[in-house]
């Protein structure tokens, strides 16, 4: 049975924020939610301590089989496990992890649990070109882990040590309440480290083993947003990489950046600058342009995207075409062989086969049929203030430019709407239905001047 405890209690000064540090996103997912999926598949319960701003992150995690354990006071990393002690349980193995290392891998802890089955207690560590911040490794001259001492409390030699504690590690239940309960504040901050139960575990013979993790930027936490950002591009890169390997083409990975999940067919090209957020799905050949934002959406074959255009939460059909500049906003439905063009949206509407909203255009709670073409400068009139209301634009018709279609309406089949025109009532099908004003010249009109 193995058991992870992840340390989420601080407050993150340095990030200068009323949002807690654990709940600030990597990959549009907090630091802390990276923590608890990496954990996950190999452990059977997670246990999260919490302190500052306990309740948001409690509620970041709703549905979750999460134990909550509060730290009142902060003395400490040591002082922080030493409040999970009753959930231990002493046969199992509990994973130290935190809260703040969001890019830490699930094989890595695997490979980490695993060292630590002969003698119950293994860390991870890592080797690092600049240490300044970190507690070192210390070694004894046959390279066993004799201790790990701070930063602010290590030597001039010490200081030297290229070899970093991450704070990770695996431990067997027994050892851990075992030395959390010896704990004393002996150094310069009067407070209870976590690490010093090395030290006491190498006085009991325990031989602790180590595995050196091959990537820092796997082991890096989040003090500042400055170390945010640079969490955010390797964790992008890394995601680009492997899309990449599986098959998509992405232009500049340096500028990509998905933020969910995104599946897809064969040669799909993804452009510079696309944001992916939440589930998506591609098909065959898909074509995604610059500086596009694609939500919990599902493309088909065949299908370009063009520059500059949003689609949250929507469905696009095959071999169609989206933007330049277009928004697709929830609850729309978009056919196969159809285009939505230049400065269109689209909110809650179904948009059949064959149809066309070429450009300048609001379609709203609208129901469209196959081989529609809509005009430019279309509106379909669906709020009153109050309710919203449908309009259907059956199959085959034409809707002339600049017209304004007042919900509710039904646009007949193959009905034809004379531009300008605001349609108030039901069109029959197969007519031409236009209202105007009759045109008139004013003979006697005159410019105004300036005075």
């Amino acid at each position: 049975m193995n058991t992870a405890i992840i340390l989420g209690a601080g407050q993150g000064t340095r990030m200068n924020s009323n949002i807690a540090k654990v709940l600030h996103k990597v990959g549009n997912k907090s630091l802390l939610q990276h923590v608890i999926d990496s954990s996950k598949p190999i452990v059977d319960s997670v246990n999260v301590i919490v302190g500052h701003n306990s309740n948001s992150v409690k509620n970041e995690t709703i549905g979750q089989e999460i134990n909550w354990v509060q730290q009142k006071e902060q003395l400490g990393t040591g002082h922080a496990v030493q409040q999970a002690i009753p959930y231990i349980d002493e046969g199992s193995l509990c994973l130290i992890l935190y809260g703040d290392v969001p890019l830490i891998k699930t094989q890595t802890l695997q490979k980490l649990a695993s060292r630590a089955e002969p003698s119950g207690f293994s860390l991870l560590s890592v080797m690092m070109e600049n240490p300044y911040g970190y507690g070192r490794i210390i070694r004894d001259s046959k390279n066993s882990i004799l201790s790990i001492v701070e930063q602010k409390d290590a030597s001039k030699d010490e200081l030297q040590i290229r070899e970093i504690n991450t704070g990770i590690m695996a431990i067997k239940g027994t050892l851990l309440i075992k030395y959390l309960k010896e704990l004393e504040p002996n150094n310069s901050q009067g407070e209870l480290y976590l690490t010093d139960i090395v030290e006491k575990a190498v006085k009991d013979n325990v031989n602790i083993a180590s595995f050196i993790c091959e990537s820092p930027t796997e082991v890096m936490g989040i003090n500042d947003k400055t170390q945010l950002s640079e969490a955010e591009r390797v964790y992008q890169q890394d995601k680009a990489n492997n899309l990449m390997l599986e098959g998509l083409t992405i232009m500049d990975p340096k500028r990509f950046d998905c933020r969910g999940n995104l599946n897809f067919g064969n040669d799909c090209v993804i452009d510079v600058n696309v944001v992916f957020e939440g589930d998506n799905s591609l098909g065959n050949n898909v074509l995604i342009s610059p500086n596009c934002i694609i939500k919990d959406s599902k493309i088909g074959d065949n299908s370009n995207i063009l520059p500059n255009s949003i689609i949250d939460n929507a469905v696009i059909g095959s071999n169609t075409s989206i933007g330049p500049f277009a928004r697709i906003r929830p609850e729309t439905k978009i056919g196969n062989h159809s285009k939505i063009g230049n400065f269109v949206e689209v909110k809650k509407s179904s948009i059949q086969n064959n149809s066309k909203v070429s450009h300048l255009s609001y379609i709203g709670d609208s129901k469209i049929g196959t081989d529609v073409n809509v005009g430019a400068g279309v509106i379909t009139c669906n709020y009153d203030g109050v309710n919203k209301f449908q309009t259907e634009i059956k199959d085959g018709a034409f809707i002339g430019s600049n017209s304004q279609l007042v919900a509710p309406v039904v646009i007949g089949k193959n009905a034809t709407i004379g531009a300008g025109s605001t349609i108030t009532q039901n069109t029959p099908d197969d007519k031409l239905t236009l209202s105007r004003n009759k045109q008139s010249t004013i003979s006697k009109w005159k410019r105004p001047l300036k005075k």
